[in-house]
């Protein structure tokens, strides 16, 4: 038998916090892990950058999470964004602000915020183990441990669920937590990609596939509702199958469905949002005129990345054959719309593999926001993505795992 006074399952941002939190407050801990490395999602974060959370007030933090906000401001008070930047600075992590208050390592380097928590964690005396979570052990009617896959038995009457949700599988989520939460009578709402590229019913061209579009203006228009409910600026990646990248993963989470209406949302790419229409056709026709006798498709290089160029010009009902000096206005025209105005319609959502977090999960209704602790069976705490919530992209997802960790270890 083997005795703590806290037991966390899963060594990802919300279970290593957690760990860290609990041990420091005097209490015997023990994480429980089946991958050899801990925190392996956080090292693949932000492209390998790790976006570890946003420079902001608690309130923008709530104003960026469209599931269950109200369900996290008891952590998010007692754990802002400044705690968490306090905490990996003076863990010997310096930290810096990007554009969009996003707050990244010094070193660009994720693996420097996991390895961080790993040695903050046995330096504050953290016992880890390599091992799987079988089943949650009760006994009287609470929580009393858990049973590890190789039959051994670690006993405690605080076991904190920190597994994650079901994106990105080969970093062991696999959605163990919401086998747990269900056998302890909890219930899981249906599980969703979010933060995920979309697929589109209109496809690229081959020559556009994987490029990446940076400073382009996107609005998500929802046909159903008859106005846009999401608009941003930032980078937009192609593909045959339909769009990913920032902007789109952000827009996908506005999506609530689990598989969206057919032809209800639409999205528009302005590929050229410094330039108002009338100046973007001053500028085509400086361009037509500079090329002389040249044709449409010797311009379009000066407007666009080659990969792209043939999209725009079938979209504009053009063949690229055209003299530039016999293009009309009109077909200049829907040039300028073909460029201000990309349109795609919304098919479904990339695999839940791609997401980066995973929307439902242990429903809130279920959980005390003030300790983190099942209504349903006492001594059981959740913390992190295994509960049903979800933010945009920012560093918010892990400001929110971070929160959620360290207010379940200190109750």
């Amino acid at each position: 038998m083997k005795q703590f006074d806290t037991i966390i399952i899963g060594a990802g941002a919300a279970g290593l916090f957690a760990a860290v939190y609990s041990s420091r407050a005097g209490k015997r801990t023990a994480v429980i892990e089946k991958n050899r490395l801990v925190g392996r999602k956080i090292r693949i974060t932000g492209k390998g950058r790790c976006n570890v959370t946003n420079n902001c007030d608690v309130r923008t933090v709530i104003a960026n999470t469209p599931t269950n906000s109200k369900f996290l401001y008891s952590a998010l008070t007692a754990f802002p964004p400044s705690e968490i930047m306090s905490f990996f600075e003076a863990e010997g992590v310096p930290l810096k602000t990007e554009r969009g208050k996003r707050v990244f390592p010094v070193s660009d380097k994720a693996s420097d915020i996991a390895e961080a928590l790993r040695k903050a964690a046995e330096k504050s005396g953290v016992a880890i183990f390599e091992n799987e979570v079988k089943d949650i052990i009760i006994e009287n009617s609470r929580a009393a441990g858990v049973l590890l896959k190789n039959g051994e038995k670690l006993f405690s009457d605080r076991v904190i669920i920190a597994t994650g949700g079901i994106s990105y599988p080969l970093t062991g989520s696999t959605g163990d937590g919401y086998s747990f939460a269900k056998a302890a009578g909890h219930t899981i709402v249906p599980l969703r990609p979010s933060l995920v590229p979309l697929l589109t019913e209109e496809h690229f061209g081959y020559d556009a596939e994987g490029l990446l579009l940076k400073n382009i203006s996107m609005q998500l228009y929802d046909r159903k509702k008859k106005k846009t409910i999401y608009e941003d600026f930032g980078e937009c990646e192609l593909h045959r199958w339909g769009l990913g990248g920032a902007v789109i993963r952000s827009a996908s989470a506005h999506i609530r469905e689990t598989q969206p209406e057919a032809k209800r949302y639409i999205i528009s790419l302005d590929l050229k949002p410094a330039l108002s229409e009338e100046k973007l056709d001053a500028r085509i026709m400086r361009e037509l005129t500079n090329s002389n006798k040249g044709t449409v498709s010797d311009i379009m290089p000066s407007l666009l990345p080659h990969g792209i160029i043939e999209d725009v010009l079938s979209a504009a009902e053009l063949s690229g054959k055209e003299k530039s000096s016999e293009l009309t206005r009109e077909q200049r025209k829907k040039l300028v719309c073909s460029l201000k105005c990309m349109k795609r319609t919304v098919s479904g959502f990339r695999p839940v593999e791609e997401a980066i977090v995973t929307s439902g999960g242990v429903n809130v209704r279920e959980i005390d926001p003030k300790t983190m602790q099942s209504r349903i069976l006492p001594g059981l705490y959740f913390a992190g993505e295994v509960i049903d919530y979800d933010c945009y992209t920012g560093g918010f997802n892990l400001q929110c795992a971070f929160s959620s960790g360290a207010l379940a270890a200190i109750s």
